[in-house]
C-alpha cells in the first residue's frame, strides 16, 4: 500500500482522476482535500453566534464541510479534489464560508488554482472565523 506523492511545481490540466496504490495522493506529505458531503466534516471554525444574544444562536456548531471546489477538473478516486471552493458551517451546514488559497501547496496546480491539502484553512463569512480543514476525506 502506497502513497502517490506529488511536488514541486507542476500543473495539472484537463480532466484527470489520481490515484494512490492503496493509500492516499498526497502533495509534500499533505493528503489532498477532496469534497464531501455534509455531515462529513474536514474540520471545525469558531461558533457563529447569530443572533446576538440575549437570544440564543440559531446553530453554533462548529463542524465545516467543503461542499464546492471551484475546480471539479481533477479527481482523487473519482472524488473531486478542491481547489478553493465553498463550505457550510453547523450542526445542519447553513452557514456559508469560502476555501482560501492553499498555505502548504504552492506548485501543484490544477487548472491554474493551488489544490489544496489538509491543515488548510477557509473563513466562514457571518462570523468571520478561520477553519482549519483536519481531515482530507480520503
Amino acid at each position: 500500500m502506497s502513497d502517490l506523492e506529488l511536488g514541486g511545481q507542476l500543473k495539472l490540466v484537463g480532466l484527470l482522476d489520481l490515484k494512490g496504490d492503496g493509500g492516499k495522493v498526497t502533495i509534500d506529505g499533505n493528503e489532498i482535500l477532496i469534497k464531501m458531503p455534509p455531515g462529513s466534516p474536514h474540520g471545525k471554525g469558531a461558533p457563529v453566534i447569530l443572533p446576538p444574544p440575549p437570544v440564543g444562536p440559531i446553530d453554533a456548531g462548529p463542524d465545516a464541510t467543503i461542499f464546492i471546489s471551484f475546480n471539479a477538473t481533477i479527481t482523487i478516486d473519482g472524488e473531486v479534489a478542491v481547489a478553493m471552493g465553498l463550505h457550510l458551517q453547523g450542526d445542519i451546514p447553513m452557514w456559508p464560508g469560502m476555501v482560501l488559497p492553499s498555505s502548504n501547496n504552492s506548485g501543484v496546480k490544477a487548472n491554474g488554482l493551488p489544490i489544496n491539502v489538509q491543515n488548510d484553512t477557509g473563513i466562514t463569512l457571518p462570523n468571520g472565523g478561520t477553519v482549519t480543514y483536519d481531515t482530507s476525506g480520503q
